[in-house]
Order: structure tokens, then sequence, then C-alpha cells
């Protein structure tokens, strides 16, 4: 029986479970592919622009660790927190300026916390300035194929050319997992610890999706709730975008949903429809939509916000399951009651990881020559953890034109002096060893009225 035939025979037996004669408009993307092949297994809306929000990060992580790579930095290269750094917008770690972070932990907390204040420091550190780093995450995105995504800033927060799509994340994370396999730690870790403060991280997969193993969320109120997520069982590794959620629950909920999809269908494989790999979803040409009434209007009980997750009782199969002519739901045939039923109580892979300000004092002396923080009046540096970053004064300039003895200047007004050696002979005899006598020193007396010590 042909694939075609097939399926008409299964449409006719279960047309809910193909989403055919569904008719649901669905304000958000879907997209899950295998991480190895770049095999799609699932599309909805994956070519249409979107507001990347904070998933713009991967990016940022991206360019940094090419960086590394290159040599033009370390994972120790100790950079300072500017001005232009704390004047962005939360969700931030809060530092002062002048404060000094590595890339290591600069790495961790835009990961973990989506600091949108590490996010410059690390663009400032690596090219010099947002704008020529926006050009590099430009070119990186072009490089790769990312032929929806343009850059402008490094942390995604609001902007009119910040864009991407759903193709394009899955691309880029493919790209992570195959350039840099000796960096997945950044992306799946559980927490990071700052002095007493622990920070969870916001993609909640990590440590309630069986395998879960990164990788990004984002929200801003034109973008809805963002997630770019990977999973791996028995060594397949799949991802999955989820792009305009509700709220942060259902995110994570719809892509667990996907996830789980894709690691059962093993026996249902032939259910599948090709659609052929990630690289070859065809772009559209339209306008990324705009989600902020939607997502922050007055209709919503409190302001939608990355740290403030809503209820999870708010999940149910009318917000996660969507039918689509595209791919098949095979959410029936799986017998899942409840999508959040596919996340387990909280168990975190790891502790929390130590992130702390300052330079690391285990690496080379060559790596901390740039740690050097001027100090300024009423600025003070965070300090937390095992390592605090010290305020180092700056060596004395030397004079601009120093004058010398073969300076034309100096010699034409110095006298003539005789050479050094003229003061010199050569010593013909051992000088006399001298005896060194201890001399007692006499005893103060004490003042009148002083107690004697005894």
């Amino acid at each position: 029986m042909t694939f075609a035939l097939r399926t008409l025979a299964l449409a006719a037996l279960f047309p809910a479970v193909l989403g055919i004669g569904t008719s649901r408009a669905s304000a958000e993307a879907l997209l899950l592919i295998e991480a190895d092949s770049g095999k799609v297994l699932y599309s909805e809306n994956a070519t249409h622009p979107w507001y990347p929000a904070s998933v713009t990060k991967v990016m940022t992580a991206y360019v940094t660790l090419r960086a590394v790579k290159e040599g033009r930095l370390t994972l120790d290269t100790p950079l300072t927190v500017s001005a232009n750094a704390v004047a962005q917008q939360p969700s931030k770690m809060g530092f002062k300026a002048g404060t000094v972070v590595t890339v290591d932990n600069a790495l961790k907390m835009l990961m973990v916390k989506s600091a949108n204040d590490m996010a410059v420091v690390l663009a400032e550190g690596v090219s010099g300035s947002i704008e020529k780093f926006a050009d590099e995450m430009n070119r990186a995105a072009q490089r790769l194929g990312m032929v929806q995504t343009s850059y402008v800033n490094p942390n995604g927060l609001p902007a009119d050319g910040q864009i991407t799509s759903a193709r394009d994340l899955a691309i880029l994370v493919r790209a992570i997992y195959r350039e840099f396999p000796e960096y997945d730690h950044y992306w799946s870790l559980s927490g990071i610890k700052f002095g007493k403060r622990i920070m969870r991280n916001y993609n909640t997969l990590i440590g309630r999706y069986p395998g879960a193993d990164g990788m990004k969320t984002g929200f801003i109120c034109a973008s809805g709730f963002n997630l770019a997520a990977s999973a791996t069982r028995n060594g397949r590794r799949l991802i999955a975008i989820v792009l305009g959620a509700p709220s942060s629950p259902v995110r994570a909920a719809k892509a667990a949903q996907l996830l789980e999809r894709g690691f059962n269908t093993g026996a249902l494989s032939w259910l599948t429809p090709q659609l052929g790999t990630v690289e070859s979803l065809v772009p559209i040409s339209a306008e990324p939509p705009n989600l902020r009434e939607e997502m922050c209007g007055k209709h919503r009980k409190r302001p939608a916000a990355e740290e403030a997750d809503e209820p999870e009782t708010q999940v149910n199969a009318t917000q996660v399951d969507s039918g689509s002519p595209r791919a098949i739901n095979l959410s029936a045939l799986q017998s899942i009651a409840k999508p959040s039923a596919l996340l387990q109580a909280y168990n975190p892979p790891s502790e929390p990881v130590v992130v702390f300000v300052g330079p690391n004092k285990n690496a080379p002396a060559t790596q901390l020559a740039g740690a050097q923080v001027k100090p300024r009046k009423g600025i003070a540096v965070a300090a937390a953890g095992p390592d605090a970053a010290i305020p180092v004064a700056p060596a004395p300039a030397a004079p601009a034109s120093p004058l010398s003895l073969t300076t034309p200047a100096f010699a034409a007004t110095a006298p003539a002096y005789p050479t050094p050696s003229a003061f010199t002979r050569p010593l013909t005899t051992a000088p006399a060893p001298v005896k060194l006598v201890a001399v007692p020193l006499p005893r103060p007396r004490p003042k009148p009225g002083a107690p004697v010590a005894r």
C-alpha cells in the first residue's frame, strides 16, 4: 500500500489524529528536527518571521565561542561591565559599572539568568561595541544559511530589526551542537549560584523532561513566550522550537510534546510525512506578528514576563494540541492525557554552578593583565562568591617625550662628564673581613606613673 493510500485510510478512520478537517488559527510557530540529520519531523509556521526575544542570546553565545576558538580571547579573559551594560533593561545581573567578570561566568549568567547586561559585556568584550558585535552576528547568520534572520543587539530586547524564524533558530542550535560539542555544559545548566542567591534556568524542561539538555528561552510582549529546546535519548538528539506560546508553562509543555512525538515515531515512522531537511524549508516574506496586546494587554490578570511563570494548572490539551495539514498529530496514538504530564517533578541533573565576579585566580598571569579596574569615586565593585574584583591603581604613565643622554636636546646643553670608568680602578686586594659586634641598647626609663611590665 502506498503512503498516499495509507494516509487516506487513516484519515477515514482517525480524522482527528491526522488533523484533517480541523481549522485552528494559531499565532505560533512550531518546529521539530533531528539534530544529526536536520530532518524535519514537524513544521507549523516554521518559516514565518518572528521576534526572537532572548533566544537571540544563542547567537551571542555562538559568536563568543567562535571568538574563543579563533584565539581572540579565552574563557578566563576578564571583561569589564560598562555603563552601557548597566543601562540594559531586566532580566539582568545588576552589577555596577567597573565590575569585572570572566567570559566563562558571563556565558553561564547569560544562559541561565538570561542576563541582558552580560550579553552587552560579551558583545563589547568580543567586538568592542554592540554595533560591531551585531555585524558579527549577522555575518554568522548569513554563513549558516539563516536567511530570515537579522540582529541589531546581542540580547533580544525589543527592536524592529531583530527578526528570525523557527527554521533559522533550528539551524543555529544544530550548528552550535555540531561546532562546539565541548561546550555542551553551558546549555544544560540547571541553575547558577552567586553568593547566597540561587537562580534557576528559565528553561523548565531542564530537570523535568527526561533527556532535556538545552537550550534557551525568550520573551517580549511582541513575540510571546519562545523556546529553543533539545533533548537526547539513546544517542538521538532532537531540537524543538516553540515561538509565540501564551505563557512559560505552555511553551514548556508544547516543546515536551513535540520532543515526545519525535522520540516515539519509531514504529510509526511510516506515518510521518516527508518534509525534507530544515535547510529545505521555504522562507516566506511577511511581517513578524506583533502579539503585544495578546501577551501584555489589560485583559491579563498580571503582566506577562519571563520571570513570572503562570500556574501550570492553566496548561491543558486545548492550549497545546494543534492540528496541521502538514504534519500528523500523534498525541492520540500515544495516549497522552495531558501534555503537562510529560514534565516530571523538578529533579535537577546537577547542583547550581557557582559563578563569581572578578578574574579567575587560577588563570595564567597573562590572562589576568586586563583585569585591572580603574577606581572611580562613588563607584563600588560588586563582590560575591569566592573571588571578587579588586580595584587596582593604574601604573603611572611615562613622560610623553623622555630625555636621555643620547637625545640631541640633552646633548646640546649637558656638561661634559667623565665616563663612569674614570671613577673606578681594578680591585687588587681582597677587602678585610668586617667583624660585627652586638651592642645592647639601653632600656628606656618608664614614664612617671606608668605601670611597669613584668
